[in-house]
């Protein structure tokens, strides 16, 4: 493609780059004139990338007009300062100038020197080239390609349950709870206090969350929370444990029934975050029901408090068996006649036993 369109930079602009690629240019604008590219415009150095970055980039990008800019960063790798390459290309220009810009591109990369360039990015509306934009672009960039986010996660916790079945084989009884830290991060003493008074009744609910930095298990706080407030304590944004003393009756009987929520709103996490919580989760669990002799009755594990409502709570606790079993019941056959075995033959066989 880099000689697709037979475009090449001026003798001046080939100069600029040799004087930018190492001097005081900030930025540099790139555009395609009478068949040559040619320098559009620049900016000399003024703070540092990120502060300089929308109030350089933005100003020159042009809804009608696609162009190329060249932003220095603050790196620098063994040939120099690190670029980043930004291709712009806004919707509403002619399809004419933007399949020219796009069949050009590598001969831009190519004559300002490629190993120059650490990162490059594409945009057809200025939050796609904005700062922010760039950040995401970065972010999303940082997890391998072929991967959804989904099995990102998935093969993350499959990395972290085969260290810990290596380590499993390698550690005694005595070091196992300090070799697994990283997996089995500690209750912290006041959820602790918590789990003891959630057994004894005196308190109702309590919500846990995980400090990654100092990987443990911190309580959140204990409020006094209704059925119909449960809803309300699950965050939108980050991951918690939850237990919840489920008061109810079930078949004329008044029960307090201990419920564990494992609550993770989607996406709205980083991958590490999910891992974390997921990892720890059985964790927490066994040290709860054997150290502490707490028993949960339900776990559950939402991704939106909205699905905590009075029906799900119940249904969850006391699964209808008996519905389930009804639809798979043997139906009867029609006496004195062996029709229960026409219910299993095969295709196009409709006719009765002989």
């Amino acid at each position: 493609m880099a000689h697709q369109t037979g475009i090449h930079a001026t003798p001046e602009l080939k100069d600029f780059f040799a004087k930018a690629r190492n001097g005081s240019i900030r930025l540099i604008k790139v555009v395609i004139e009478d068949e040559q590219l040619v320098l559009g415009a620049y900016k000399e150095l003024s703070r540092h990338w990120d502060k300089d970055y929308d109030s350089f980039v933005l100003p020159l990008l042009d809804e009608q007009q696609p162009c190329y800019i060249l932003y220095r960063l603050d790196t620098q790798n063994a040939q120099g300062f690190e670029w980043l390459f930004i291709s712009w290309s806004p919707d509403s220009s002619p399809v004419r100038l933007k399949m020219l810009y796009a069949a050009t591109r590598a001969t831009v990369k190519k004559e300002f020197g490629g190993g120059h360039i650490k990162d490059e990015l594409f945009g057809t509306v200025k939050e796609d080239i904005s700062l922010s934009g760039y950040q995401k672009h970065v972010s999303a960039c940082s997890a391998p390609a072929p991967l959804t986010a989904a099995e990102q996660e998935l093969q993350q916790i499959r990395i972290n349950e085969d260290k810990v079945a290596q380590v499993k084989t390698e550690i005694s009884v005595e070091s196992k709870h300090q070799t697994l830290q990283g997996l089995a991060f500690p209750l912290q003493p006041d959820a602790q206090q918590a789990i003891q008074l959630l057994k004894q009744k005196k308190i109702n609910y309590i919500q846990l969350k995980l400090d990654l930095e100092r990987e443990t298990i911190d309580l959140v706080h204990t409020n006094a929370t209704e059925l119909a407030d449960l809803p309300k304590r699950i965050p939108q944004d980050s991951g918690r444990y939850h237990f919840f003393l489920y008061k109810h009756s079930h078949e004329g009987d008044y029960l307090e029934s201990v419920v564990f929520i494992y609550s993770m709103p989607g996406y709205k996490c980083g991958i590490k975050e999910r891992m974390l919580y997921s990892s720890c989760k059985s964790r927490l669990l066994d040290t709860v029901e054997q150290e502490f002799s707490l028993e949960i009755i339900k776990k559950i594990e939402i991704d939106d408090g909205a699905e905590l409502t009075a029906e799900f709570l119940y249904d969850e606790v006391h699964p209808k068996q008996h519905a389930f079993k009804q639809a798979f019941a043997k139906p009867k056959g029609p006496v004195g006649k062996r029709g229960q075995k026409r219910l299993i033959k095969g295709p196009g066989e409709n006719g009765e036993d002989s």
